[in-house]
């Protein structure tokens, strides 16, 4: 296991690909409470790989103080000046300046999403939502979730929660608005297309089981499998559902990897050693500090002989990257799609005292062949395009060429 906890604080090895990214959010610069704050009582912190002298350390958080201080005497809005949200804004400045887009500081509220999230499961209403032109739109219920039971359709736009406007907030901030405990009610304000006024919708909040797995026997006795992340349930999840497929003796496999945007580390692996041989090298992490470690595959994996193809586009990243290059060094199967997202590093995560997390990068991943994919990606075998005319047509072009190619290796 890659969990491991340091002092007091949790720490979690985690390829958050681009998971991370969607709710790191960096308020510029602030107080130098804030730098000494995250820095703790450690004056030896490093700067550009050198040791700066405590001296140093304390006159550049002085200076952000004095910065603060003249704020606060000649603002025009003093009320503006929040001191939280400039004592966070000076740690994610600071952690920016890093320059590493996948090491950040991740304030309370979008860290808690994000664990909970990571967990499998969550509390709340059970829908998909995004941020268009500033509103909160709902993508979609989820199957059978308390927003679907309620009459929350796609394209709802979320006015309020509990009376409170989600006007002017981010998107994390809306989610934990709308978010809350097993049994809880929430109020929501919904304006919709072709309805004059908006409504209230009363949803009564339910435990939710994210989307990790789905999967189905297709046409021609192809085993589907799509995998929505990698989370702390999706190996046991895959596990049980390779093990109900692969009982249908199929024709082939398609493992549906597209929009994944990775997870941890160690289900990474175990979800690769389903697909490969034992002792097969997944990858190989190059840490700051210690020799290189390999990642093999430990035990026998229920899918290492049945035809292979993986779904890979823009969205997959990381852990996905993992698993579909390893396919494709062993040539174990072949890789359909587009290019995927291009991410080679890890992450390991501290919660700090107040909630917020740091997500420091600790190491490099190379895949068997020595690949590092920052910024590259992987290229697939069969590369094949899928359009917004295609959505709309409800035509799938990829997983229709990963069927026509098992179709002709079992002919």
């Amino acid at each position: 296991m890659d969990d491991q906890t340091s002092g007091g604080n949790i720490v979690i090895r985690v390829l958050l690909g681009l998971l991370a990214a969607a709710v790191v959010f960096v308020l510029g610069l602030g107080s130098g409470a804030g730098i000494m704050w995250l820095a703790g009582s450690d004056s030896s912190a490093k700067l550009g790989g050198q040791s700066a002298e405590p001296s140093t350390w304390q006159q550049k958080g002085q200076l952000l103080d004095d910065i603060r201080e003249i704020l606060q005497d000649e603002y025009i809005e003093p009320a503006a000046l929040d001191d939280q949200r400039m004592i966070y804004g000076a740690a994610a400045a600071m952690v920016a300046a890093v320059g590493d887009p996948h090491t950040a500081f991740v304030e309370p509220a979008a860290a808690a999403i994000l664990d909970e999230d990571m967990q499998g499961s969550f509390e709340g209403i059970g829908a998909t939502v995004d941020m268009v032109d500033g509103k909160v739109v709902i993508v979609r219920p989820l199957p059978g979730s308390p927003a679907e039971g309620a009459g929350i359709k796609a394209g709802d736009v979320v006015l309020a929660a509990n009376d409170a406007s989600l006007e002017g907030l981010s998107l994390t901030d809306a989610i934990t608005l709308i978010r809350g405990p097993r049994g809880s009610k929430v109020a929501l304000l919904i304006q919709r297309e072709g309805v004059a006024e908006p409504f209230v919708v009363d949803v009564v909040r339910d435990r939710i089981e994210l989307e990790t797995i789905e999967y189905r026997m297709l046409d021609d006795n192809i085993a589907y499998v799509r995998l929505a992340e990698f989370n702390a349930i999706a190996g046991d999840k895959l596990d049980d559902a390779l093990k109900e497929l692969m009982a249908a003796n199929p024709q082939g496999l398609v493992v549906d990897l597209r929009d994944n945007p990775g997870g941890y580390l160690h289900v990474a692996v175990a979800v690769a050693g389903q697909f490969l041989e034992p002792n097969t090298l997944i990858l190989t992490e190059q840490l700051r500090d210690r020799p290189a470690e390999e990642f093999r595959v430990r035990g026998a994996g229920r899918a290492t002989k049945v035809p292979l193809v993986i779904l890979i586009n823009g969205g997959s990243a990381s852990a996905s990257e993992i698993v579909a290059g390893a396919v494709q060094d062993h040539e174990r199967g072949t890789l359909v799609g587009e290019t995927s997202f291009g991410k080679g590093s890890v992450q390991q995560t501290h919660t700090l005292s107040d909630g917020s997390s740091l997500r420091v990068t600790i190491a490099r991943w190379l895949l068997p062949d020595g690949r590092n994919l920052d910024g590259d990606g992987i290229v697939p075998d069969v590369e094949v395009e899928y359009t917004v005319e295609d959505f709309e047509a409800d035509r799938d072009p990829q997983l229709e060429t990963a069927v026509e190619l098992l179709q002709r290796q079992g002919r």
